[in-house]
């Protein structure tokens, strides 16, 4: 079993707390194993008693005949578990007043779950942990739906340093395989390439998009498609609905409404497949509307989309280097530094330099380039002339994919080779 011993931590830190915890994240990244077998594992071993852990899976033919339901006719009729049936079974299984964990697996499934686990609330020897894969377990509708008592806890694929840890050898290697195939955990069932390589495409086509398509009723689904080609092939480029609406058009002369396209945009992000990074003025303090930047939860998955034909390890590193800072619990932005500069004829003009990431957490704050290459001196000034126009005493880096130890220079900026900040957990305090 590969451990995730960052969300075990996350969900010991929360038990108790008098909230729901709801697991989020994209599917088939690990959150049902997370719950039942690293968390389930951790109550057992922490000496609370196996009937005072109740595990259900709304997706288990052999849990839902438990309370009289049947997955079959579940689907073909396309209807929800009856709250009714699941309520009375966990009421038959809360026998004292004792604490009891209830871990709940996919849950949007239960009909009025919402209602259902507002009810848990007031059972004070219940401990309510759930897993979502869709829009409903979004931050901001745990908030309105569980009334400020959910508790978010976000799982993505694995990162590298859980995947080189699971996987061991050559970090090197490790990285060669990671840039390309991604962090799905269920890739270390496959052996071969082309094993992997299939898997990552089913996934996108026959999990995520049908997926997206059934839940949002989504009619042009070829233009779905295409805006899912579009991002995975955009990785950290600037992008907006009009942008991407006049390249389809362009291109594959799909027209393509920038409503539509905006529609699109929000059902991707919902489904963790996506992230949006906005852009944010240092030293103006203010956001920029659009356009943003967008990039995918998986590197493997974006690759496999474009069958493995655009593998630019520089915009690898770029999205690699994003998931890894929002794993780590950052809120991250892309940094814009406007700076006045005097041309030729004398004449000073306004320039935006951008800085790749800009990460928070809570009093926390990280300027954070990504250079692929730094070949020149004059390159390595270049990445680091828009962090020395910042100006101001938060940390500033410089990720490079150069094995290198790392280096502080006069002006207090680090640079540390790609390797060496994501195996290290703390690599950001160096």
């Amino acid at each position: 079993m590969i451990q995730r011993d960052l969300y075990l931590n996350r969900l010991i830190e929360r038990m108790n707390n008098g909230s729901i915890k709801v697991i989020t994240g994209i599917r088939r990244c690990g959150k049902s194993v997370l719950l039942f077998d690293i968390f389930g594992n951790y109550l057992l071993s922490s000496g609370v008693d196996e009937n005072h852990i109740i595990k259900f899976a709304f997706d288990s033919e052999d849990d839902l005949e438990l309370i009289g339901e049947n997955l079959i006719d579940l689907a073909t009729n396309k209807k929800k578990v009856d709250p009714h049936k699941f309520s009375a079974y966990i009421k038959s299984k809360v026998t004292d007043n004792d604490k009891y964990y209830l871990l709940l697996d996919e849950v949007q499934q239960l009909e009025a779950f919402e209602t259902v686990l507002n009810g848990f609330l007031y059972k004070k020897n219940l401990d309510v942990y759930v897993t979502g894969s869709n829009s409903k377990f979004l931050s901001s509708d745990i908030v309105t739906e569980f009334r400020g008592r959910g508790d978010e806890v976000k799982v993505y694929p694995l990162s590298f340093r859980e995947f080189y840890t699971a996987r061991g050898g050559d970090k090197y290697e490790a990285w060669d395989e990671y840039h390309i195939f991604g962090g799905m955990p269920a890739l270390f069932e496959r052996k071969s390439d082309e094993q992997k390589s299939e898997y990552l495409q089913s996934l996108m086509s026959t999990v995520y998009l049908t997926d997206i398509v059934e839940r949002n009723n989504v009619v042009y689904k070829d233009e779905l498609d295409s805006i899912v080609d579009f991002l995975c092939s955009a990785i950290g480029s600037l992008a907006n609905p009009k942008k991407i609406s006049d390249t389809l058009k362009s291109i594959k002369g799909k027209s393509v409404s920038d409503v539509t396209t905006k529609n699109y945009l929000s059902y991707l992000t919902d489904a963790f497949l996506f992230s949006e990074a906005k852009r944010f003025d240092v030293k103006g303090k203010k956001y920029f509307g659009t356009p943003l930047k967008y990039y995918v939860a998986d590197v493997g998955l974006r690759n496999a989309r474009l069958n493995f034909r655009q593998t630019e390890e520089n915009h690898i590193m770029e999205n690699v280097i994003y998931n890894e800072l929002r794993i780590r619990g950052y809120s991250v932005d892309v940094g814009i530094v406007e700076t006045k500069e005097t041309m030729v004829d004398g004449k000073r003009k306004t320039k935006q330099l951008e800085i790749d990431f800009v990460a928070n957490k809570g009093n926390k704050k990280y300027y954070i380039q990504s250079a692929y290459e730094m070949p020149t001196e004059e390159k390595l000034q270049q990445e680091k002339r828009s962090l020395i126009k910042v100006n101001d005493s938060f940390k500033k880096i410089v990720v490079v994919k150069d094995n290198i130890r790392p280096q502080i220079d006069e002006n207090g900026i680090v640079t540390i080779g790609l390797i060496n900040f994501l195996l290290d957990e703390n690599s950001l305090e160096i």
